[in-house]
This record gives structure tokens, C-alpha cells and sequence, in this order.
């Protein structure tokens, strides 16, 4: 069961409307407990090859990473080791994404998300990205 603490406290963090950058780890921690709860993506998780995404914040010093696949979801603050991809954007266009005001072709696009490594990577954790986004909307209802 996710916890309502922190359910909560993203409804809050949404309502205030501007985004810290730590804000992203409270988001990944309630991403981690949907992959411990929800079946469809235990699933996507277990028949995924592990990617390690490096999230970098342009404009600030925040960096946090994911790793995810082979049945693992799991995130934390700072550089990762030997990332599969590396993802930058400036805390505005990081907030977005995570809202869903922004969409992730239409940024890297335009140059204001910068993606280096493996693109299939990226795309494929683009999607998982959107199946815990489904989720949680169902969640909140």
C-alpha cells in the first residue's frame, strides 16, 4: 500500500505549485512503493533489462539517479555508476515533466532536456515513467 503520509504530501508539493528539486525523491519513493504494489508494472520491471538513469538539474547542483529493470526499482541522490543514460533539464522543465505540463519528446526537441546514452533507454523509461503516472492518478482519483 502506498503511503498516505506521503500521498499527501505530493498532493501538497503539486498545490504549492513550484517544485524544489528534492521534490523528484519524494515522487521516486511513491514510484517505488507503486512498483512494489502494482502487478502490471512488477511485470514491465521483471521483463525490463536494468537501465540506470542519471538526472541532472542544469541550473542547480541536484543530481539523483533510478535504476530499474530485472524486477528492482530503486533511486537515490547524487552521481550514479556507470548510468545507461543521462538526463539534464533546468528545475523548471524538471518540474513540468514531472506534472505532465511538458512533454519529454517535445523538451528534448527543443533542446531543453538533454539526453546522452542509450535513447532506447531513455524511451523505454519514458514509458515506464507513464505507466506509474496512470497509477497514481488512478490512486488519487
Amino acid at each position: 500500500m502506498v503511503d498516505a503520509e506521503l500521498l499527501k504530501k505530493l498532493a501538497e508539493m503539486r498545490d504549492k505549485g513550484q517544485a524544489e528539486p528534492r521534490d523528484a525523491l519524494t515522487l521516486f519513493e511513491v514510484y517505488k512503493q507503486i512498483a512494489q504494489e502494482d502487478e502490471e508494472i512488477k511485470e514491465e520491471l521483471e521483463d525490463l533489462d536494468t537501465i540506470v538513469v542519471q538526472n541532472n538539474y542544469s541550473d542547480t547542483d541536484f543530481k539523483f539517479w533510478i535504476k530499474l529493470g530485472e524486477g528492482k526499482f530503486e533511486y537515490g541522490e547524487g552521481e550514479a555508476e556507470e548510468p545507461t543514460v543521462t538526463m539534464s533539464a533546468t528545475a523548471a522543465t524538471w518540474a513540468g515533466l514531472g506534472s505532465g505540463e511538458i512533454d519529454s519528446t517535445s523538451a528534448y526537441m527543443s533542446g531543453d532536456l538533454k539526453i546522452e546514452g542509450n535513447l532506447q533507454d531513455a524511451i523505454a523509461y519514458g514509458e515506464i515513467l507513464a505507466m506509474f503516472g496512470d497509477f497514481l492518478e488512478d490512486l488519487e482519483g
